[in-house]
């Protein structure tokens, strides 16, 4: 399934699910995380990506800079895994 599709399943329902979703837009930095979702005090960040694909080496490195300030970010390549991540 393309990464459009499942980002856009993902969120329609976990917006029917009280979470606030945001798209993650940088004009300064690329390799950004797709999607900064909340509800409940918590805050969940998603790569998206096409079925079977992994992040790119530079969505890695930008993850691994994430995870260095404690933020950790989901890659998800289904409906199914973003539906379990956000229910």
């Amino acid at each position: 399934m393309r990464e459009g599709l499942i980002e856009k399943k993902v969120t329609d329902n976990a917006k029917k699910k009280g979470w606030l979703s945001y798209k993650w837009v940088s004009t300064s930095q690329r390799g950004v995380p797709d999607r900064l979702y909340f509800k409940d005090g918590n805050c969940v960040v998603v790569e998206f990506k096409a079925t079977g694909k992994k992040a790119t080496k530079y969505q890695q490195a930008i993850h691994l800079r994430l995870a260095a300030v404690g933020i950790k970010v989901h890659i998800v390549d289904s409906v199914d895994a973003g539906e379990l991540l956000l229910c």
